[in-house]
């Protein structure tokens, strides 16, 4: 059996490993557009930093591994125009050459991940101005920036957008922030996002939300952001917007895809074509919570699809069980938390819905050093059935959100939560635990 793999990073190659570590009699070829495969794409926002001293860190295994340790047939520079679903080939061009290529397959994974979306923007391609995805795109913003960039605009409050706006304040520059939405990291709450506002303030990060991006100004290189609402000068920019799934080349083959261009796959990860399957950030997930397919990218769920994609090619049948939507990310001093369904999203759903909040500290208040912890809870408020839950401290938000998150995935109530046996010690938490004190402030 001849399996050709599109995409060569973390749902591609999880598959590929799978395959060759499972069925001595599979040939795997992988076809990546660019030359890096299986990288760490979370950790480019440190690397700008200097945190962590080269992008090498970041690759979890060579091109030259893959092909010598595990026999696959890893190709780079191979991008993938067309595929022929009813004589089951690929198309495309070899991006070093210029010649084309064709390859045939019994199966066929499409793991070709996201692209930044970058807007039509006057001006959008004026020198310094960026998007972050590849460990190329990183090595560009670092070779630009040189001691001439002192202003740097940050387009997009996302994660992205914020990790990269600490980043260029803790390398000394001037940084703005500018958001079309009503305040920074949409996917939390607004009572939680004035903690966010707080800290970028107090890191001399300039906030600027409801004003949407029109164009940029500069003769070769970008001098100036132009927005409806002002003009604010600039020596580098980094548009941080959103992403789009890399599946326009499969358009005219009939394969089912969402409205914003993911592979609709089911839980084998199989397609609506015969013997194709999609996983990882271009395909969608199913969410646990909301009981329907959605689209949350990230790399913890690319590797589980991956790996799943590949046991199942290889007739291992294996299901992804779905997502809870969880996620923290590091801003400055703070770390933000969350998971499950804000009340914005469970509004949207028409869920019966309430929540409790709490401020408590993330070890015994009592003992040195503890640190305040906001803690957010939505429920339902006809069953008490957890629906999703916040936290933002300096410490202690990643235990609790991991907590939360194995909650939801069980489906469990308020009453559960406060049942719960958590680990106790006045260095490491409080009788009650922050969840359980939110908890059972709901139901009292």
């Amino acid at each position: 059996m001849k399996v050709v793999i599109i995409g060569g990073d973390a749902a591609g190659m999880s598959a590929a490993m799978q395959i060759v570590r499972n069925d001595e009699n599979a040939e795997v070829v992988t076809l990546e557009k660019g030359n890096i495969y299986s990288y760490g794409q979370c950790g480019l926002p440190y690397v700008i930093s200097g945190k962590i001293e080269s992008s090498d860190k970041l690759i979890a295994r060579s091109v030259d591994t893959f092909r010598d340790k595990y026999g696959i047939d890893a190709r780079v520079y191979h991008e993938v125009t067309e595929v022929d679903t009813e004589n089951k080939v690929v198309k495309g061009t070899n991006l070093k050459t210029g010649e084309t290529f064709t390859e045939n397959f019994d199966k066929l994974l499409v793991a070709t991940g996201v692209s930044p979306v970058k807007p039509g923007w006057d001006g959008i391609e004026l020198d310094g101005i960026h998007t972050l995805k590849t460990i190329p795109d990183a090595e560009k913003v670092i070779k630009d920036l040189d001691e001439s960039v002192k202003k740097v605009a940050v387009i997009g409050g996302g994660y992205i957008g914020l990790e990269m706006a600490e980043a260029f304040r803790e390398l000394g520059k001037e940084v703005r922030i500018i958001e079309l939405g009503p305040q920074l990291a949409s996917i939390f709450d607004d009572d939680m996002a004035e903690l966010i506002h707080e800290e970028a303030e107090r890191n001399s990060v300039s906030v600027h939300t409801n004003e949407g991006v029109q164009s940029f100004i500069g003769d070769q290189r970008v001098e100036k952001v132009v927005t409806d609402k002002g003009e604010y000068d600039a020596d580098l920019v980094l548009v941080s917007v959103g992403v789009k799934p890399n599946t326009s080349f499969l358009k005219e083959c009939g394969i089912h895809m969402t409205e914003n261009g993911a592979i609709q796959v089911n839980r084998y990860m199989q397609t609506s074509l015969e013997n194709i399957y999609a996983a990882g950030d271009c395909a969608t997930h199913f969410h646990r919570v909301k009981e329907r397919d959605d689209f949350v990218p990230l790399g913890t769920t690319a590797n589980k699809q991956g790996r799943i994609a590949g046991l199942n090619i290889i007739g291992q049948p294996n299901t992804f069980k779905g997502i809870v939507g969880t996620s923290v990310i590091k801003f400055f001093d703070l770390t933000l938390g969350r998971t499950g369904l804000s009340t914005k999203e469970a509004e949207e759903l028409n869920l019966p819905f309430a929540n409790c909040s709490t401020e408590a500290t993330d070890i015994a208040g009592y003992y040195p050093e503890a640190r305040e912890l906001r803690v957010k809870i939505v429920y339902r408020d006809d069953n008490e059935r957890i629906l999703g839950g916040q936290f933002i401290g300096k410490y202690g938000v990643d235990k609790r959100v991991d907590v939360l998150a194995t909650a939801l995935y069980h489906q469990m109530s308020l009453h559960d939560i406060e049942d719960l046996d958590l680990s106790y010690a006045p260095p490491y938490n409080s009788v009650w635990d922050p969840l359980q004190q939110a908890a059972r402030r709901a139901q009292h």
